[in-house]
């Protein structure tokens, strides 16, 4: 298991790759025994991912029938990444002002790991780094409640945030991105941080848009199957 990550994280982000794999397809019945056979856990690591799941749509939760495969519609999604958006928006604005030197400097030393991997294209190194720049901001706009809102709903939106990087140029669209909302933070821009970040976030809704629309040009359905 990675290194602080929790086992209902794991479970988490592997059931999400594999929906959107096409593994587990629409509609199709989620056992928690087999699931934790397939990753090596315990039922019970596998039920609280579940859990979180159904909050980002890609599950959805039956009290009769359990879990089953769901992919959210165009207009849920839209609505999960501009709270998002508005959260990571405001984080960003405090940073550009409350930002320690060292603080600025860790980022400064992510978003340059981060040119690395995208160079290599490598997305896993990059999805890291990613985690690792907005973490950074989260912390550097120094509102302990906050702080604990955007994890929440950035853990939510994580699954379509990893398949979003799987687009051709995505790691070096991304990385020009973050360069825009770094630099206004060390500018002290707090307006601009702002303006910057929730581009950003649009821009990632609008790839995983793009790539939800390849799921369904697999037949893959966009609504929550109905009750038994």
């Amino acid at each position: 298991m990675a290194i602080g990550r929790t086992r209902a994280e794991l479970a988490c982000q592997k059931i999400a790759d594999d929906i959107l794999n096409g593994v587990f397809r629409p509609g199709e019945r989620l056992e928690e025994v087999g699931l934790a056979k397939r990753y090596g856990l315990s039922r019970t690591p596998v039920r609280e991912a579940l859990r979180h799941l159904a909050s980002s749509g890609l599950v959805h939760l039956n009290p009769r029938r359990g879990a089953s495969v769901s992919l959210p519609d165009e207009g849920t999604l839209a609505e999960l990444f501009e709270v998002l958006g508005e959260l990571e928006a405001a984080c960003a604005r405090f940073a550009a002002v409350r930002m320690s030197p060292s603080e600025r400097a860790h980022l400064a030393l992510s978003h340059k790991a981060a040119l690395t991997a995208a160079r290599a294209e490598d997305v896993e190194g990059y999805i890291a780094c990613n985690r690792d720049f907005h973490r950074l901001i989260y912390g550097g706009a120094h509102n302990g409640s906050l702080l604990n809102t955007v994890v929440n709903m950035r853990g939510r939106m994580a699954p379509f945030s990893r398949a979003q990087f799987r687009l051709p140029g995505r790691l070096m669209q991304s990385h020009r991105e973050h360069e825009q909302v770094m630099a206004a933070i060390f500018d002290g821009d707090p307006v601009g941080a702002a303006d910057a970040m929730r581009c950003h976030v649009t821009d990632i809704h609008s790839a995983s848009a793009h790539f939800m629309h390849g799921l369904e040009g697999e037949d893959h359905q966009t609504s929550a199957p109905t009750a038994a």
